[in-house]
């Protein structure tokens, strides 16, 4: 088997319900030349998902101990063999035309990252429906975003050759590795914003998202300010970003193309 053009990496820890739901979200791509790398983070085992979604080309990477989803990340890129690397957290989802809009955006950059509808949702017999969406979609600027990103990695495409370039995730800024690789990458190449919002960004009171736990991240977001020359940082999250006055001149119109039903997974619709 020849490599895929894509490599979807995914570092996932004891979240199998919405890695199901991911990969359901995967299955269902109009674009299918990818593979998918899983990397299990020392949590419970997720064979499962090969078994449900047998005709995805997915990889698991057992890690004996947790590492933590920086590092988890750099092992999936290692061991990727596409042209394209593109990233996923475990709770967020894509439409199903996303992978294919994002390959044919990348004939003028070598980075791309669309808009994205955040999500919050309820748990109903164990699948995640929708309650309340938010379109989160900002102008590219360079020098903005030096001081408040509006990137978000899932979703994201890029060369996977640029690790040669600029190096791995930086496993020293923990909250902050995606910025961080945005910054690094935005110096030196072509980057692009796509005015779709083809990914759905999990962020919901019942869910354990990393970003919520402020406590863990100045110490990360100060190491993150010296390492990029930036002083001072506000240490926020996406919905307190939006109150932001340099970050609101920024909102700009994108094209919504989800329908707003649950992604019900194989998980849930059939026996184990």
């Amino acid at each position: 088997m020849g490599a895929p053009c894509v490599s979807i990496i995914v570092p996932t820890y004891n979240r199998l319900g919405t890695l199901a739901e991911l990969a359901e979200s995967l299955s269902r791509q109009t674009f299918q030349d990818f593979e998918v790398i899983l990397v299990n983070d020392g949590g419970e085992k997720v064979d499962l998902i090969q078994t449900l979604y047998p005709h995805l080309n997915i990889t698991i990477l057992d890690l004996p101990m947790n590492h933590k989803h920086v590092y988890a990340r750099n092992q999936g890129v290692l061991q990727a063999r596409g042209e394209f690397i593109m990233l996923m957290d475990d709770d967020d989802l894509l439409v199903p035309s996303h992978i294919e809009r994002m390959v044919n955006e990348m004939n003028d950059c070598e980075f791309a990252y669309s808009d994205v509808e955040i999500i919050n949702y309820r748990l109903e017999n164990g699948s995640r429906i929708p309650i309340a969406r938010t379109l989160f979609a900002y102008e590219l600027d360079l020098e903005e975003m030096r001081r408040f990103s509006t990137y978000v990695p899932s979703g994201s495409l890029y060369r996977r050759e640029l690790h040669e370039i600029v190096g791995l995730f930086d496993t020293e800024v923990l909250h902050y590795w995606d910025w961080d690789f945005f910054l690094r990458v935005a110096e030196t190449h072509r980057v692009k914003r796509v005015p779709v919002a083809g990914v759905l960004y999990e962020y919901s009171d019942e869910s354990s998202n990393q970003s919520k736990n402020f406590a863990s991240k100045r110490r990360c977001l100060e190491r993150f300010g010296q390492k990029h020359g930036l002083g001072v940082l506000a240490n926020t999250n996406f919905f307190l970003l939006l109150d932001e006055p340099e970050v609101n001149k920024r909102k700009s119109e994108s094209r919504i193309v989800w329908d707003g039903s649950p992604v019900i997974s194989k998980l849930r619709r059939e026996p184990t």
